[in-house]
């Protein structure tokens, strides 16, 4: 058989994030979407707790210890930044223990570090948003966390609505999600969020951006737009506020 091994060159150099899950993600393959195809995404997930989704659960699965091993699981493939996937566990405390966290996960290692709700800090701070519409899959309790965390960053809840579910959040459909976020949205917000990581969102984004005129800003999305810009990687998937960031 005759041919030219120069044809084969490659694979493509990678760049690596590591990612700390909580153990009951389900959206490993959205999350893929985020990022583009020299950027691996390299997992650790924390470790399992018998509890439903709830202020409790986001205790456990934010346990500094808990991220530290895992930030140590993903290292020896040289990852550039870690990322704590988890948008209540990461919220839950308040706004220094959240800082707290990126601290434990450097500690551990890592290059740098992000949050799920360090990132949406970020992303409201570079567009200047005030003002906000929420929807969660939690309960009340955990969802007034959230607004808690808004609060701290002089961030102004104007709305809000939650699903109320203890599991299986990865099982809600688009239609469901799509008319709980409209629902949810406020006149007076600047733009609305949308938390979990664990609540499928990626196709929502750009058609409900269209409709409300806004940016429409959720977990997944926002993790992985700070991953990318610590890597100084251009944001990939919809966004289209998220893509003006400087």
């Amino acid at each position: 058989m005759d041919f030219d091994l120069l044809e084969f060159e490659g694979p493509l150099a990678q760049r690596g994030i590591g990612v700390i899950a909580p153990f009951d993600l389900a959206l490993e393959r959205e999350l893929w979407r985020w990022v583009p195809m020299e950027v691996s995404l390299h997992l650790a997930r924390t470790p399992y707790e018998p509890v439903p989704v709830s202020m409790e659960m986001a205790q456990l699965v934010s346990d500094s210890r808990h991220l530290a091993a895992a930030t140590r699981d993903v290292l020896h493939v040289e990852p550039e930044v870690v990322a704590y996937l988890c948008t209540s566990g990461s919220f839950v405390n308040g706004v220094d223990y959240e800082r707290s966290l990126t601290k434990a996960i450097c500690d551990a290692g890592a290059p740098d570090a992000v949050t799920t709700s360090g990132a949406l800090a970020e992303v409201l701070h570079q567009l200047d948003l005030h003002r906000v519409s929420v929807l969660t899959p939690y309960d009340g309790d955990l969802t007034g966390k959230l607004h808690d965390f808004l609060g701290e960053l002089g961030v102004r809840t104007v709305s809000s609505d939650h699903l109320g579910l203890g599991g299986g959040i990865w099982k809600v459909s688009y239609r469901t999600i799509a008319e709980r976020i409209l629902a949810a949205d406020h006149a007076d917000a600047d733009a609305i969020f949308v938390s979990c990581t664990n609540l499928p969102t990626y196709d929502l984004i750009e058609p409900l951006e269209s409709a409300v005129g806004k940016p429409v800003l959720t977990a997944n999305q926002l993790t992985m737009w700070a991953c990318l810009r610590r890597m100084n990687l251009p944001i990939v998937g919809p966004g289209k506020w998220l893509r003006e960031v400087d």
